[in-house]
């Protein structure tokens, strides 16, 4: 079936429509291509294909630089250049406010962008021993499988790190509990290189050698998860090192445990916290809240700049990290952090909180559809939405413009992923 591309979806796949009008999304296609494409399976309004025969090529069609991409699942946009994957974040972002939210931003930001190779500073690779394949793999799931693809580098880990897993593999498949060893979650700070290993039966004597040896030899940290993230602890070194990153701009300095939630992208994230406080204006004595607040990724640089901070989040545990980040920074009395369930926030505890002069909002990829609900006529005066779903932003947007009187001043994508469809982006709401 030939098919003329006319987009990227948000798996990075290109649309097309067939002859009878029905959409077909095509693996391997960039828009503007003529492709030949086969069927992989059909649904009622939508087929799904991959490309078969490139008959026609874009100008933005790059050869991938993994070997591994097509195979492995982690990355789905190689075979675009950079400025055809911003290209479709971008689209993609006004496609779901237009769409979704019936709003247009008065201004598209520029796209915050960084390195697009080793840019990964966390990932949770999957492992499994298939003894047809030489024994453990370590790596990302195949695309549309469970299975482990077989990876012995990756290009959006840091070089070091890729390096490592060919070793990372034969240190597992000499371990007695090989078959029992799920998960390796990467975390990597400003001086310390984390692994962290899901165990789900105990290591011998001889296994706890191996993993010495391993960390000495490398120059990684080595924890131990025998239970949920909370049961995350050193194994060697102990005492481990420090896991943190900074903000630079804003002398600050975050703590972090491995299994904490941070963004993958350290560089990015600098330049997007930068951007969401620009956009924000702080001003000394102001209020300003921020919810989904984490280890206080905004809420330091804001209390940096003379604000009153609130900082609200879901998670005891990272409460308690965010208060002992505020004071090691020196900002414990200028930000208050309290554990706060906000997907279930209503309009009177709302008003217990306040009044705020400004928020920030950065919630996970459900949005934050209980908070825009709750929010009263008199304040905030300014919003900034740090999202991470384009369809979650567009829809709460859609709330703050028509129903809670804001208008959507500006919006723009940050890229933090990379060679995958994943939209992060900002926008700025103020009130009309």
């Amino acid at each position: 079936m030939k098919l003329r591309i006319e987009s990227l979806d948000a798996e990075g796949r290109g649309v097309a429509r067939n002859d009878e009008g029905k959409v077909v999304f095509v693996e391997g296609a960039l828009p503007g291509e003529l492709v030949e494409a086969e069927i992989l399976r059909r649904k009622a309004s939508f087929d799904l294909a991959r490309t078969s025969v490139l008959l026609s090529a874009a100008s933005g069609r790059r050869a991938p630089r993994c070997p591994h991409f097509g195979v492995c699942g982690g990355c789905a946009t190689q075979h675009a250049d950079a400025r055809t994957q911003l290209a479709a974040k971008q689209r993609w972002l006004e496609d779901c406010l237009a769409r979704l939210g019936k709003v247009k931003s008065e201004t598209m930001l520029p796209i915050v962008y960084g390195e697009e190779w080793g840019y990964r500073q966390r990932a949770r690779l999957s492992v499994r021993r298939v003894a047809k394949k030489g024994g453990v793999l370590v790596g990302f799931h195949e695309r549309r499988s469970s299975y482990v693809a077989d990876m012995r580098s990756c290009e959006v880990l840091p070089a070091r790190i890729s390096a490592l897993l060919p070793a990372l593999r034969e240190l597992i498949e000499a371990l007695s509990i090989r078959e029992r060893l799920p998960q390796v979650e990467v975390a990597l700070g400003e001086s310390c290189d984390v692994l962290v290993l899901r165990i789900l039966q105990p290591l011998t004597a001889d296994d706890e050698a191996r993993l010495r040896a391993f960390a000495d030899s490398h120059g990684v940290s080595l924890w131990l998860q025998p239970g949920g993230p909370a049961s995350a602890h050193p194994f060697h070194p102990v005492p481990a090192p420090p896991l943190d990153y900074v903000l630079p701009e804003f002398g600050v300095r975050l703590a972090f445990q491995p299994t904490d939630f941070t963004q993958v992208n350290h560089a990015v994230n600098r330049v997007l916290v930068a951007r969401a406080v620009r956009l924000l204006d702080p001003r000394v004595g102001e209020t300003v809240g921020d919810f989904f607040c984490g280890l206080g990724n905004f809420s330091l640089p804001l209390a940096r700049l003379g604000a009153r901070v609130l900082g609200l989040e879901g998670s005891t545990a990272l409460i308690e990290r965010a208060r002992a980040n505020a004071a090691g920074n020196g900002l414990a009395d200028a930000v208050r952090f309290a554990a706060e369930d906000l997907f279930a926030i209503d309009a009177l505890r709302l008003a217990q909180l306040g009044p705020l002069d400004k928020l920030v909002l950065d919630p996970p990829r459900e949005g934050a559809l209980e908070v825009v609900k709750a929010l009263p006529e008199g304040w905030p005066r300014r919003i900034v939405y740090v999202s991470c779903d384009p369809a979650t932003l567009a829809r709460d947007a859609g709330i703050l413009v028509h129903v809670k009187g804001f208008r959507l001043a500006a919006a723009g994508v940050v890229n933090m992923f990379p060679h995958t469809a994943h939209v992060e982006s900002i926008a700025l709401f103020e009130r009309t």
